[in-house]
């Protein structure tokens, strides 16, 4: 795929971001044959226009970390994006609906490694024995693509549909939780919404960690310390309406909400 295409590609979904807008998916007419090695040369010329607009990477994001998606993708791989500083929400704050396409929000179990991992060959026990901290987490997700519809080239173009992350501030050494048995319940307005435990992702959350250090080690890059990773979606993805107050408990991690606005 040629400059022109991959610029005009990361164009076609960047524009839609700012503009807040839906999109058509790339794979319907603009560009049928997208691979997902093209998808992630798109994703990395959408990530150097938002560097260039002034933007910084907050850290990493994994997507389709559930085995069932996976089978139903016909993938061996999660997938990955990046969360940016201006995507970060602060715990307890409220967010404005009219800011998104249609937002949906996924509890997640985030990491912060003590030092750099990088692949290839990082094992589930590579990541826990470098883990300085893991917290909780909400991403907000809001793919451009009409209806949230999309193959995986599509979302991988468009950054995974990364919008929003709200960091929680319950911090616990790895070693101190069962990771895999967490349990995380989701609840809007009072009303439980979701329910799941941290072995949705990939079988064990570290374990999103490792396949996201041994991808990026093809691209001769690594995992780096100090930033926060989010490692997947623990439940199903929830839509937010105006006037929600999200609440998510996570077993032995704390809280994290925060409330929706016109």
């Amino acid at each position: 795929m040629d400059k022109d295409r991959v610029k005009a590609l990361a164009d076609y979904v960047h524009n839609a971001e700012k503009e807040k807008r839906e999109i058509r998916k790339i794979t319907a007419e603009l560009y049928p044959e997208l691979t997902i090695e093209e998808a992630y040369v798109v994703q990395e010329e959408l990530v150097r226009q938002k560097l260039e607009a002034g933007y910084n990477i907050v850290g990493p994001k994994m997507g389709i970390t559930s085995e069932a998606k996976m089978k139903q993708m016909n993938v061996d791989n999660p997938i990955y994006g990046y969360v940016f500083d201006n995507m970060v929400v602060e715990e307890g704050d409220a967010i404005s609906i009219s800011d998104y396409i249609h937002p949906k929000i996924e509890p997640e179990i985030g990491f912060i490694l003590g030092r750099d991992l990088e692949g290839p060959g990082v094992t589930t026990l590579d990541v826990l024995r470098a883990t300085e901290y893991v917290f909780p987490a909400i991403e907000i997700i809001d793919s451009r693509y009409e209806n949230f519809n999309f193959t995986l080239p599509d979302v991988v173009a468009d950054n995974t549909s990364a919008a929003g992350a709200v960091f929680g501030t319950y911090l616990r050494k790895p070693e101190e939780l069962e990771l895999d048995v967490v349990g995380v319940t989701l609840s809007l307005n009072g009303e439980i919404q979701s329910l799941g435990a941290g072995a949705a992702v990939l079988g064990h959350p570290a374990k999103s960690v490792a396949s996201l250090a041994n991808m990026l080690s093809e691209k001769g890059e690594k995992v780096e310390a100090g930033k926060p990773i989010l490692t997947g979606g623990v439940t199903a993805a929830v839509k937010l309406t105006a006037g929600d107050f999200v609440n998510v408990k996570y077993g032995g991690l704390g809280n994290v909400s925060f409330f929706v606005k016109e």
